[in-house]
């Protein structure tokens, strides 16, 4: 995937699709606003990137990776539905509950990222690739499941499978792997920097959530100069200090307003 000599013209598909998130009333029991948005982080952008970022940064970064480039611009859409945790009190979070991103790279090829959070969906958790001369599955399950493969065709039929990865023994946790490469570093002398790599990675997943919370093209450039400030004066917050946003006299917070709001997410 990294050139088009297999995959010409490749398109990449994406899902995260798990149960509820829900961040409502009836746990706040807090000392003080601002630790009650940071112990409930997923439920606030300014904290946390909301959902999008936790969740879907794993797919975004290993399809990107496969790819070997950073797509330039993003266009996306996603909803509120019920609005309710299971236990009936209202869920205050910034969050939308489904997303759909497209992702397009200078080359043409596109990202198809579908995601949703939402109480008694099916759990789906997979990525795979299409193009010209055959497909791929990705990631099985989860953030980087084996075994990948490839396929002649769009369908991942065993009888047409190309090719299949295979795992040494002790390196199948990748988890467990990237530890193993910081400590060798560390031991041995050896240059180990993966920032730059990281704070590309999460730009970009926070340029698809945007996309779809402003209902607007962006381009990678647009996010990375923008200047929208999430929590202003954040390096000097105490536990003491105004939370960044806050709730109107019914205990909500503010929202994404897709197309009203076009410059801003809430």
């Amino acid at each position: 995937m990294h050139s088009t000599a297999w995959l010409q013209s490749t398109s990449a598909g994406t899902a995260r699709k798990a149960d509820g998130l829900f961040t409502n009333h009836e746990n706040r029991i807090r000392k003080s606003e601002l630790e009650w948005q940071l112990r409930h982080f997923h439920g606030f952008l300014w904290a946390s990137g909301g959902a999008f970022n936790d969740f879907y940064i794993h797919v975004v970064d290993h399809c990107c990776w496969m790819k070997n480039a950073w797509p330039v611009k993003a266009q996306g859409l996603g909803g509120r539905h019920y609005r309710q945790a299971p236990n009936g009190s209202p869920c205050v979070d910034q969050n939308f509950d489904s997303y759909a991103v497209e992702y397009t790279f200078d080359d043409g090829a596109v990202l198809l990222l579908d995601g949703r959070c939402m109480a008694g969906a099916a759990q789906f958790y997979s990525s795979y690739a299409h193009g010209t001369k055959g497909s791929a599955i990705i990631s099985k399950h989860g953030d980087c499941g084996p075994p990948s493969s490839t396929y002649r065709g769009q369908k991942p039929d065993p009888s047409q499978m190309i090719w299949q990865s295979t795992v040494d023994n002790g390196q199948a946790n990748p988890f467990q792997n990237e530890w193993n490469d910081l400590v060798d570093a560390i031991r041995n002398d050896k240059p180990f920097n993966e920032v730059r790599y990281g704070v590309e990675a999460s730009l970009v997943c926070s340029l698809g959530r945007k996309a779809a919370h402003t209902a607007q093209e962006i381009t990678y450039e647009e996010m990375l100069n923008s200047e929208e400030e999430y929590a202003p004066g954040v390096d000097k917050f105490t536990m003491d200090s105004p939370a960044p946003v806050q709730a109107d006299a019914n205990g909500m917070y503010p929202i994404p307003m897709p197309g009203l709001n076009k410059k801003s997410e809430y």
